[in-house]
């Protein structure tokens, strides 16, 4: 029996991740934060490994023996939109995953990005993997550190022989989101307190075809290749007005332009400035929603197999789950 060592095992993704390569019969090891929330995990037939991703000494201890890396641990963390915690984990724990890889000569290490890396295109002519990474703009210490964390594993196949392929998910919603990360996206427009529709559009994708094409990663995939994992472009307008549809309330109607976005934006950076509390939002996150992430993902279902479950699905079995949790 083949071991997986999975970092952020115990998040939205890792938690399906857990979940498939249980299914397919590999062994995992699972590489959780200390103190961090376990409920994704529970009732897995998993070995739990607790450490932090910038301990080198504790990731080397925990790949020993493993034939395999998945690195899907990361702060995804972007408000604030600045965070030296967030490039540490995401930049120092990439590097440390990296040379412990390197050093246990793993049969292969799959590293799980972001699509936002990638220069993202319009409905007609959606970005790809060749696209230029434009995410400077947004001031975004996440989209960042994981730019330069998809460099550090370029590097690492180039200078080092390591046997990686990268792959980086669109928009992921599914069930099995204890810690409500992307899915938080529905819940509040079920509980009707989203006041409008940015203009923008991002690329949608069931949080469970990530896992499958991750998976397949394992063994399929081109040895430093990257591919963007996601199915449909949509608008914030038709993804609001489909999962109010599914969740049988109603879709916000005010549209909010860019120049409106921005202003909240700037307004919410300096209230938390004056005030040192968070806010629901920052500039960064404005300036996302007024952009379009579309994003082809012709290269991943063609070379991993990616299933495209329609959205729909995703949407009804996230709601589904939450209802049943108790959420709602």
């Amino acid at each position: 029996m083949k071991t997986v060592l999975l970092t952020g095992a115990n998040g939205f993704l890792g938690g399906h991740i857990c979940r498939e390569l249980i299914r397919r019969g590999y062994a995992v090891r699972a590489f959780v934060r200390p103190n961090a929330n376990h409920r994704t995990l529970d009732g897995l037939s998993v070995d739990v490994w607790t450490g932090d991703l910038r301990d080198s000494a504790n990731v080397r201890a925990a790949i020993y023996g493993c034939d395999y890396v998945i690195h899907a641990g990361a702060l995804a963390r972007v408000n604030p939109a600045r965070s030296a915690e967030v490039v540490e984990t995401n930049i120092g724990g990439t590097a440390a995953v990296l040379a412990a890889a390197v050093q246990a000569s793993v049969e292969r290490l799959v590293f799980v990005g972001t699509a936002n890396i990638f220069g993202f295109g319009s409905r007609k002519e959606p970005g790809n993997e060749l696209y230029p990474y434009m995410g400077e703009r947004y001031g975004s210490d996440y989209m960042d550190s994981k730019r330069v964390a998809t460099d550090l594993v370029l590097q690492a196949v180039r200078e080092d022989g390591l046997q990686a392929v990268l792959v980086h998910p669109t928009f992921m919603i599914g069930p099995i989101d204890y810690q409500i990360t992307s899915n938080a996206l529905l819940l509040a427009l079920y509980r009707q307190q989203l006041a409008g529709i940015p203009s923008g559009g991002k690329n949608y994708v069931h949080v469970a075809d990530v896992a499958t094409a991750t998976v397949n990663a394992l063994t399929m995939g081109r040895v430093g290749e990257s591919y963007i994992l996601g199915n449909e472009n949509l608008s914030y307008r038709e993804a609001f007005t489909l999962m109010a549809s599914i969740m049988h309330v109603k879709p916000p109607r005010l549209r909010v332009p860019p120049l409106l976005a921005s202003a909240i934006g700037w307004g919410s950076d300096l209230a938390f400035k004056l005030t040192g509390r968070p806010t629901a939002l920052n500039s960064s996150m404005t300036a996302v929603a007024s952009d379009g992430h579309y994003f082809n993902v012709t290269k991943a279902i063609n070379e991993l197999d990616l299933p495209q479950t329609p959205i729909r699905v995703a949407i009804a079995e996230a709601f589904g789950w939450f209802r049943q949790h108790g959420y709602l």
